[in-house]
């Protein structure tokens, strides 16, 4: 009968350790965490004041993002939305308007920088989930890209 208790003691302080071991746990993405502001220090940092001329043309890698990063703060201070048409460029003035085209299907979008990135040196662009779809990038992740300001 004893060693059946102590049995039972043992199972039910292993599943209470788990427990509690699992609740300290944290999540698996930054920007899951609440209150996450996504830089409104680099927003500072980049704040060019000089529009970028019409037609300005550049090209490079472009990937997309969304999920983790929904409702939270851009660096230009509104509230992201991934299913809007929107773009993180690291240094382009918020408000600027691009004309994206994937090179190798041809498909484009119109996209207005309101972020700042992407933060890896590989990319030029990181679009929002929308725009990203729209251009095939959800089923590739990331693909050569030109941007031209339309505005």
């Amino acid at each position: 009968m004893k060693s059946l208790t102590c049995r039972f003691f043992l199972v039910i302080s292993m599943l209470a350790t788990m427990a509690f071991s699992a609740g300290c746990a944290g999540k698996a993405s930054i920007a899951a965490r609440p209150g996450y502001d996504r830089g409104s220090r680099s927003a500072k940092a980049f704040s060019p004041k000089k529009k970028v001329a019409v037609g300005t043309k550049f090209s490079g890698d472009a990937s997309y993002y969304g999920p983790g990063f929904d409702g939270k703060k851009t660096a230009s201070g509104e509230i992201f939305n991934q299913n809007a048409f929107t773009c993180a460029h690291r240094s382009l003035p918020f408000g600027t308007k691009l004309k994206v085209t994937r090179k190798s299907n041809g498909k484009s979008v119109v996209v207005r920088v309101n972020d700042r990135g992407p933060f890896s040196k590989k990319r030029v662009l990181d679009l929002s989930s929308a725009a990203g779809k729209k251009l095939g990038l959800d089923k590739a992740g990331h693909a050569e890209v030109e941007a031209e300001v339309i505005e």
